[in-house]
């Protein structure tokens, strides 16, 4: 997906050019500004179903939890608020930051990710295997917690 970048001016490759100067006749200095403000397209979007993030998060405060009913007590409510908190935020900022600005992209609904998939850096994948990627750390920290505490339950 990436390429490495060589010295294009070194090897004579690449030239520098000025800035292209919109005419000033046209345009006045309000909307000379919004034009440069707004020249490229933000695509904040993180492409996947918000489900999906959705089911991460549930499983991470699953995880607190499972911790929490099996380890908890009065010494435990405040740090386990606080990872609740920032599982919350880790997740809300971006969400919230998919909704700023003029970002136009949209995430793409469950019939788009099955029907075409989506690439990631190491080739094309579909419905499931996105899902499986995605979701495999989540699971795998919720099972180790449960683990943990019928392990604590047993000894």
């Amino acid at each position: 997906m990436t390429n490495r970048i060589h010295n294009h001016l070194d090897r004579g490759e690449a030239r520098i050019v000025n800035a292209p100067v919109a005419p000033m006749a046209a345009v006045n200095h309000d909307a000379q500004a919004a034009l440069a403000q707004h020249q490229v397209e933000n695509d904040r979007n993180f492409e996947l179903p918000t489900a999906l993030y959705g089911a991460t998060v549930g499983l991470y405060l699953a995880f607190f939890g499972v911790m929490f009913a099996g380890f908890g007590g009065p010494g435990l409510i405040i740090p386990t608020a606080i990872f609740v908190v920032f599982v919350v935020a880790g997740f809300g900022v971006p969400a919230i930051w998919t909704r700023i600005g003029n970002n136009r992209s949209v995430a793409m609904t469950w019939g788009q990710l099955k029907n075409k998939g989506i690439m990631t850096n190491t080739g094309q994948l579909s419905m499931r295997d996105a899902a499986i990627q995605m979701l495999i750390l989540p699971v795998l920290v919720v099972l180790w917690g449960c683990t943990t505490v019928l392990i604590a339950t047993l000894v």
